[in-house]
């Protein structure tokens, strides 16, 4: 009778987190809609390279999340939180110290954006400890709470900002502040740990390299469509919003397992059925943009881009692949591998070499390009996996 039990446990879990990070992510679209329409087109794009920048900020966070939910059993809460507040300390004396270069370089009217940059980080990456500490001791309803709370502070907080003053520094104190709110929430859900002296560090390193090689390869493609397409540009990413989609979708496959991946048993095991799922999951979204292409362009870029040439398949098909290289590189990280992270780091000068040099004439061209780096990686991670299993 335990089984049963068991499985709808984990459905409800999957339910829940799958809710939890649709909601965020949709949250997180609003603020960008909002933000379109409130402020002039200047400042606008500045607010979007400011939060392209928080993009890259975060990785600590994921890293610390990742670390946090494979080792907290051995490690116990209070020295993975007094990791957490180091690297968040140290985050924001880092982005401090680059305000002047990133003002310049932005072409800001002055410092206090980046500033409030600096500080919505400070909060941004306690709560990826936090995340693993409720991930890693298997309390997914309280996860899914906190994922739902930190969306609705940010977007909460930057909406609130721009409704009391249309500008970028008023959308990222508010974004800060929210942050700042459910930060200390999230340390309550958690059962109010304190700081101990930090342990983990080297493992946070490693995972904030291949993290931030996996950032770059997810969003690599739009920039160099950019760069090399000019006008075509446009198509290009209304297809990267179907590649979002797809490895969006199985997120909840990896917060579930990842916290058994601490155990190379487990990993064994569960690691074949995850990939199953998220390549199951995977498929209805490639087989609709199959069979219904040109529908999906019209729905999400309007009538713009009816008649266009975009191979909507490809780009789901890039997703999904970007979603099996995400499980690979969970499994190597939890094992201690660093090979998988210099495989994503070749893949990511790959794409460039591939896009920059050969296949750069039209949509088509350019997410073959991004596609048959991505494949490659999972072939490569796949090889590396059994080679690791193998050895253990």
């Amino acid at each position: 009778m335990s089984a049963p039990a068991t499985t709808t446990t984990t459905r409800l879990d999957a339910l829940l987190i799958t809710g939890a990070l649709l909601g965020a992510n949709a949250a997180s679209y609003v603020l960008t809609i909002a933000a379109a329409r409130a402020l002039a087109p200047a400042i606008f794009g500045e607010l979007s390279a400011l939060l392209a920048l928080v993009v890259i900020g975060v990785v600590p966070a994921m890293s610390l999340q990742t670390v946090a939910a494979l080792r907290v059993t051995s490690l116990g809460p209070r020295p993975l939180f007094g990791l957490g507040l180091s690297v968040s300390a140290g985050m924001t004396v880092l982005t401090l110290a680059l305000v002047p270069l990133l003002a310049g370089l932005l072409h800001l009217d002055g410092p206090w954006p980046v500033v409030w940059l600096a500080l919505s980080l400070a909060p941004l990456t306690v709560l990826g400890v936090l995340h693993g500490l409720l991930q890693g001791t298997h309390r997914f309803g309280a996860l899914a709470l906190l994922v739902s709370l930190e969306g609705l502070g940010k977007v909460g907080g930057g909406v609130i900002g721009l409704w009391l003053s249309p500008s970028s520094t008023s959308v990222l104190a508010g974004t800060a502040i929210g942050s700042f709110l459910v930060v200390l929430t999230g340390w309550r859900l958690c059962g109010g740990p304190r700081p101990a002296r930090p342990a983990g560090g080297a493992e946070v390193m490693h995972a904030s390299q291949a993290m931030l090689a996996l950032v770059l390869l997810v969003n690599l493609d739009l920039v160099l469509a950019r760069h090399q397409l000019a006008a075509q540009a446009g198509g290009y990413a209304v297809g990267a919003v179907v590649t979002k989609i797809a490895y969006w979708l199985p997120q909840a496959v990896g917060v579930l397992v990842l916290p058994r991946m601490a155990d190379a048993d487990d990993r064994r095991r569960m690691l074949p059925k995850a990939l199953a799922v998220c390549a199951g999951l995977d498929v209805f979204v490639i087989a609709g943009c199959a069979l219904f292409g040109p529908l999906g362009v019209s729905l999400i870029g309007g009538s713009n881009y009816h008649g266009d040439a975009i191979p909507l398949w490809q780009f789901a098909l890039m997703g999904s692949c970007l979603a099996l290289v995400q499980l690979l590189l969970f499994s190597r990280i939890a094992s201690g591998d660093r090979r998988s992270t210099v495989a994503v780091w070749i893949a990511v000068a790959a794409e460039v070499a591939l896009i920059t040099l050969w296949l750069n004439d039209s949509v088509g061209q350019v997410v073959t390009g991004a596609l048959l780096a991505t494949a490659g990686l999972v072939i490569a991670g796949t090889v590396i996996e059994a080679r690791g299993t193998k050895r253990a």
